[in-house]
């Protein structure tokens, strides 16, 4: 009977574990959204997100371009809205870039940072074995030792480590300090931006001068505005506005040299009091800045009806050009209202149109264009329109010009061919009615903003540029020192070996190591002096030598270090 030989068998080895498919692809996607490439990709798209902001008219600033937009061009109007170009920044799309953006800059600089930490608190790599090998070297003679190089490296500003007879010193750590401070204020750039859009707030109106006129800070009191998401219309700062006084000089050309506004500001329940603003000094007050954006004229007409009423106007005419020439119109929806019956007939309602001129030409019948846009020789130019100005159709209009679908339906009729009017001066129309020219009162343009971002984007800019410049002009580089004995009769001298590696491309390098050499002193050995050496040996193959020398340096700090008591692996 056979003896079957028991076989100890090897176990097999366990198989290799499977990753989860979804956490794998969750790592591998958040790597390629925290790399550098992509947020710069997503950097670049910010910018050509942002170009249709810019070039497309935006409901939050101009929502009157914006209709305009839609008239002029029906067919991409609304393919257009549908998108979000009219609400580029605050769109879905235009956000997500931004937030991914703003993942991305922390997922790239957080590990940065934590591996420049490192970098600092780690001791400097020992000297390599053969520094002749290292672009920069030399060898000289001197009556020093490695704690008075120490000293000449650290009064140079040089992190210093001595072991012993050996020096390493490195410097540049500034490069990758404003890397990460340039990508850092970045993202308080970013986050400046998120905060100006969420809590900020702006309003854009016309201001005429006159008590009357006065306005106080409340949404419906602005022309155009933009209410941050995060503000309550109701928790807007309690302040009032009168414009007293307007000097605007000119140059003889024309064109604006001065605006000073002179306003009285009442600001919650504090006493009234007078400021003065001007287009680069904003009127700032508690939570508000207050911006002067331009300037023109209201014309003061007073209307007489025929039951002798009379109603005054000061309606602003808008500027159309450099000269102020101004057009607008002055409506008079109450006129002729009969007080007997009590009733007002609709088809008695009076508007003017006109154009306005701060320097009429003499004698001119007639006149469409302003020759200055100072007040030298004022005048008027207005045509009348009598009949139902459709106020009350519901329908909204612009208060700067006449509803010409009411002229086209004939509900209202021009009265006569029009009147050249200086002030002071009356014109009677063809029912007894009289218009009189009063003369002008200044009005301003202001924008009301308040911005919680603002401070930050200052101090996050300014700190963008010195990061950036420590990034570009930042260098790298390193240096070490070995003393030893010198051969022979030396007088107390030493033999100390140099050599000098830049860590990034930097040509004034060699200057810079001659330098350090100089200031330790001694001779130099000229045999073995980089600047001596053919050309064909210590030029050869930079980027060989360089791949050398790292290799060696990493191979030589271990050693190094055991000998100095430092951990190992120290690069």
């Amino acid at each position: 009977m056979a003896l079957v030989e028991d076989r100890v068998t090897d176990p097999q080895p366990p198989r290799p574990r499977r990753a989860n498919p979804v956490v794998a692809l969750l790592r591998n996607s958040w790597r390629q959204l925290t790399s550098m490439r992509t947020a710069l990709v997503l950097l670049f798209l910010l910018a050509v997100a942002a170009i249709p902001g810019s070039v497309l008219p935006q409901r939050g600033v101009n929502p009157e371009d914006v209709n305009d937009f839609f008239r002029e061009y029906p067919e991409w109007g609304p393919v257009l809205d549908r998108i979000g170009a009219f609400e580029v920044f605050s769109s879905v799309w235009f956000s997500a870039i931004y937030l991914l953006l703003f993942i991305s800059l922390i997922g790239c600089i957080v590990p940065r940072l934590r591996d420049h930490v490192r970098a600092l608190r780690a001791p400097l790599p020992a000297a390599p074995k053969r520094l002749e090998r290292l672009p920069q070297h030399t060898e000289l003679v001197a009556g020093t030792d490695a704690a008075a190089i120490a000293a000449v490296l650290r009064k140079r500003r040089w992190r210093v480590a001595v072991r012993g007879d050996e020096v390493s010193a490195e410097k540049g750590y500034l490069k990758e300090t404003g890397n990460l401070l340039f990508h850092f204020s970045l993202i308080a750039v970013l986050i400046g931006v998120a905060l100006g859009s969420w809590y900020g707030w702006q309003g854009n109106r016309l201001l005429v001068a006159g008590e009357e006129n006065s306005y106080c800070n409340t949404r419906q009191q602005y022309v155009e505005a933009d209410i941050g998401p995060q503000v309550d219309d109701a928790g807007l700062p309690k302040f009032c506005l009168t414009l007293d006084d307007f000097e605007a000089r000119f140059l003889p050309t024309g064109m604006p040299e001065q605006y000073t506004a002179t306003v009285t500001v009442v600001e919650g329940d504090a006493a009234p009091r007078t400021e003065k603003f001007s287009v680069n000094s904003p009127l700032r007050l508690h939570d508000a800045n207050v911006h002067l954006l331009g300037h023109g004229y209201a014309p003061v007409l007073r209307y007489t009806d025929r039951y002798g009423r009379s109603q005054t106007s000061d309606d602003a005419f808008l500027a159309q050009d450099g000269n102020l020439t101004s057009e607008g119109v002055a409506i008079f929806p109450d006129a002729n209202f009969d007080p007997d019956t009590g009733k007002r007939d609709e088809a008695l309602q009076i508007a003017f149109e006109g154009i306005y001129m701060p320097t009429a030409p003499e004698d001119a019948d007639i006149a469409v264009s302003s020759q200055f846009p100072e007040q030298n020789n004022p005048a008027i130019f207005l045509i009348a329109y009598q009949g139902n100005l459709g106020l009350d159709s519901g329908i909204p209009g612009s208060v700067y010009s006449i509803d010409q679908t009411q002229v086209q339906a004939g509900r209202l009729t021009q009265i006569g061919n029009g009147k050249l009017l200086a002030p002071g001066e009356t014109w009677t129309l063809d029912d007894g009615t009289t218009l009189e020219f009063l003369g002008t009162r200044p009005y301003i343009t202001i924008s009301a903003r308040h911005d919680p971002g603002t401070t930050l984007l200052l101090v996050s800019s300014a700190t963008l540029l010195i990061g950036l410049m420590g990034s570009l002009f930042g260098k790298r580089r390193r240096i070490w020192f070995r003393v030893a004995p010198a051969e022979g009769p030396t007088n107390g001298s030493r033999l100390i070996a140099a050599g000098g590696l830049p860590r990034t491309d930097y040509p004034g390098f060699a200057d810079e190591f001659a330098e350090i050499i100089a200031a330790i002193g001694g001779e130099r050995s000229a045999e073995t002096d980089t600047d001596r050496a053919p050309a064909a040996e210590t030029g050869k193959n930079a980027a060989t030598d360089e791949a050398t020398t790292e290799h060696a340096t990493k191979d030589d700090s271990a050693g190094a270090a055991r000998r100095a008591g430092a951990p190992e692996g120290t690069t």
